[in-house]
């Protein structure tokens, strides 16, 4: 058996500025405040001599791999996002950033935004605009119905409110 997982898609290159702002403070976090507290851990560990049984020097080495990873990673995530700050000319129609009110059949009412896939938190509502649910409701209008086809079973929702 081998361990290959084909790529993933490319997510949407759309982020919101307050979804840009959080990436930026992240990585300010990371790079001015716990690497360098990090460093200076690892730095006071490695003085101790011996470094192959040192807890200290170990798990701040792994933690500065980590910091510098995601360091990399959001510095090329951010050069390459499209921060979308202005709504649409058409806002009775449903685009990135719209915060969309949907009725299912039992007539449970659900709010959520679309946001990009750096952005997703569904406590907060957020879904990504590469979600199938954001996919099939960009363009849609106030009562156009939306259908959801997932594992053999179609969930229908009635777009009852769309706001920016």
């Amino acid at each position: 058996m081998s361990r290959y997982r084909p790529p993933q898609p490319k997510s949407s290159p759309y982020i919101t500025p307050e979804g840009a702002d959080a990436l930026r403070r992240e990585l300010d976090q990371l790079w001015r405040v716990e690497r360098p507290q990090v460093t200076a851990v690892v730095h006071e560990a490695a003085k101790n001599g011996d470094r192959s049984e040192n807890g200290d020097y170990i798990y701040g080495k792994r933690r500065l791999r980590e910091i510098d990873r995601r360091v990399r990673y959001l510095r090329k995530r951010l050069d390459e996002l499209t921060i979308v700050d202005r709504p649409p000319q058409d806002q009775g129609k449903v685009y990135f950033g719209a915060w969309i009110t949907v009725e299912d059949e039992p007539g449970n009412e659900h709010t959520w935004r679309i946001v990009g896939a750096d952005e997703i938190d569904p406590k907060k509502g957020y879904i990504s605009i590469d979600s199938p649910v954001a996919r099939k409701a960009l363009g849609k209008r106030v009562d156009d119905e939306i259908e959801i086809v997932a594992a053999e079973n179609k969930r229908f929702y009635l777009i009852t409110n769309i706001a920016y």
